[in-house]
């Protein structure tokens, strides 16, 4: 249910980070057994029921989703929108369209949903301030990272550590060569092959080059592929699969108070 966990401590609060694999988890076929994801086809109520299940294991009972759509948009998750999100695993109102998510508030995850696409989790917790970001090839070269940077230092972030998760490994990730030559263009490091020596991108390569660029401290860059392992839904692997999660949350520390907004 868990494949991975970062805690980061701060004057503000302690921060949570953590991945999810598609284990422990209620589902069959191509979406067992621990998707969460509403938009791939599966029984919603068996999607609820997995969002449940994270909100327990994760310890929270407050959990933000977003529809993903491969673009830059950073969504804010204010103190007053997180009282009225339903507990984990409710039915789910339409959620809001963005690639991002940013909050200064306390005891509510925000969660990022993939199946290859590139997992960031960041956390000043000094500050008291945290985000998750959806970065896919399209949103990491159109800077969806840098926007979601801005976002945080915008509410008092300076010292930010990132987690990312696991995506899809250039040796399973072919492309044609033009479009190699136009993202590589962009961020250089991208540029890679397959193991048949074909054309293909390391999107997480240039996500982590775009952090360090920021002055962003990566304090853990998962090794799993997510084509190679079966612990992980991959949609270049399978096509009609779920999606797992990456989720990060905060709790105050003694004492703390909430940073302004």
């Amino acid at each position: 249910m868990l494949l991975s966990r970062v805690d980061l401590a701060g004057a503000a609060g302690r921060v949570r980070m953590a991945f999810t694999d598609r284990n422990g988890g209620y589902g069959h076929g191509a979406f067992g057994s621990f998707n969460l994801a509403l938009h791939v086809g599966d029984d919603p109520s068996i999607v609820t029921a997995n969002r449940s299940l994270l909100g327990q294991a994760l310890g929270i009972d407050r959990i933000s989703f977003v529809q993903q759509v491969h673009g830059t948009a950073v969504h804010a998750v204010t103190a007053e929108s997180a009282a009225s999100l339903g507990p984990v695993g409710a039915a789910a109102s339409v959620p809001v369209e963005a690639d991002a998510q940013v909050t200064d508030a306390f005891d509510v995850g925000l969660a990022i949903l993939v199946a290859d696409c590139t997992p960031v989790l960041l956390a000043d917790p000094d500050a008291g301030v945290i985000a998750a970001v959806h970065a896919g090839r399209r949103g990491m070269v159109d800077g969806v990272v840098a926007a979601t940077l801005k976002r945080m230092r915008a509410r008092g972030a300076e010292s930010i550590s990132a987690a990312i998760g696991p995506s899809i490994g250039p040796r399973r990730y072919e492309v044609p060569a033009t479009m190699r030559d136009d993202v590589s263009a962009a961020e250089p490091v991208t540029a890679s092959v397959t193991r048949q020596g074909t054309p293909a991108l390391d999107v997480a390569a240039g996500v982590a080059e775009q952090l360090v660029r920021e002055g962003v401290s990566i304090r853990d860059w998962s090794p799993h592929c997510t084509f190679e392992s079966n612990d992980l839904f991959s949609y270049r692997r399978d096509g009609t699969t779920g999606r797992f999660a990456g989720v990060v949350w905060m709790s105050s520390a003694d004492g703390a108070t909430r940073p302004s907004a």
